[in-house]
């Protein structure tokens, strides 16, 4: 117990040092190379954030334990919609511009309903347990791959100026750029930082889970998704104190792509992945809080995430894991 107590700590130590490193370094490379926030946090910050995702789901998928795989893909997108858009909204009001609603959240949108439709294959066409098989694994892929193309393709546009109107993130954005050599540094070992963290982390969490007698479906969805998705947090977090705002919500787009389309299509190419006790109540909980997201930024505060808002979110999760703890 004392040695999965220092995993935990080790491992966040690691994952909020790391978080700092990356969001410094993928910011100075940014704006050396003309790319937006959005942008760096659609595609490095959060495949580097969801490096942890994408290593345990392959490797529950591959050692047996599919429900730990599916688990963790659907609790990890719950925390980030949740927890994470709700805790950096309270930190720092979230500002979305209008081509994030119109375009980058309903992919989001679109990656839940295809999770929910795949989970509801038995309802469909017939059959006794639902189960993500190879050639949805390879489908997932492909979304990923034309979400990937799409997201290149908007990086040679014209970034929109979402944060004009946000001292913090004028201020860090006239800062003075470090030498490229150390913004690789920052970013490459802000990578490292983070995933070996999240492994010391989940590491130390699901010993302490295990020995309590939880299932694997309840840890995947709560210990492990909680643990893995804290890079996410972190990064988030510290991207939104330094003004980074869009680095933050490019980021949550981005790893909640990335672990359906990618991470668990990747998982269900290895293997065939069961459902097991994810269920039609998990699968609704992740479309209602990508829908919220997407509401939220549409309605009553002008393209804007409040303090008010963030704090609703985060409370919905609380909600959703005392339902889980109560179905035990």
């Amino acid at each position: 117990m004392i040695l999965s107590i220092a995993c935990l700590v080790g491992g966040l130590i690691l994952i909020l040092a790391g978080a700092n490193f990356l969001t410094d370094g993928a910011s100075d490379v940014a704006r050396r190379m003309g790319v937006s926030d959005l942008i760096v946090g659609l595609t490095v910050v959060a495949f580097g954030t969801s490096a942890p995702e994408l290593a345990i789901s392959v490797i529950s998928a591959a050692g047996g334990s599919p429900g730990l795989a599916v688990g963790n893909v659907v609790g990890s997108n719950l925390f980030n919609t949740l927890v994470i858009i709700g805790i950096t909204a309270m930190v720092r009001p979230i500002v979305i511009g209008r081509s994030i609603l119109t375009n980058d959240i309903p992919l989001v949108v679109l990656s839940a309903v295809v999770l929910l439709v795949m989970g509801n294959g038995p309802l469909l066409d017939g059959g006794s347990t639902p189960v993500i098989s190879r050639v949805d694994g390879l489908l997932l892929v492909c979304f990923f791959m034309v979400f990937m193309r799409y997201t290149f393709a908007q990086a040679k546009s014209t970034p929109e100026p979402v944060a004009a109107n946000d001292p913090s993130a004028q201020a860090a954005a006239s800062q003075r750029q470090m030498p490229l050599w150390r913004a690789l540094v920052y970013v490459v070992g802000g990578l490292a930082a983070l995933v070996y963290g999240g492994d010391l982390f989940v590491d130390g969490a699901s010993d302490i889970a295990s020995s309590l007698g939880v299932s694997e479906a309840v840890i995947g969805l709560t210990v492990v998704a909680a643990g893995t998705s804290l890079p996410e947090l972190a990064a988030s977090l510290v991207a939104a104190v330094k003004g980074r705002t869009d680095m933050a919500l490019g980021n949550v787009i981005g790893s909640n792509i990335f672990n359906i389309f990618l991470v668990l299509g990747a998982a269900a190419t290895v293997t065939p992945l069961p459902l097991g006790g994810i269920g039609n109540f998990d699968l609704l909980s992740l479309l209602a809080s990508c829908v919220l997201f997407w509401v939220f930024g549409c309605f009553f505060a002008r393209r804007t995430i409040t303090r008010l808002e963030g704090a609703l979110m985060a409370g919905c999760y609380v909600g959703y894991t005392a339902w889980l703890i109560a179905s035990l």
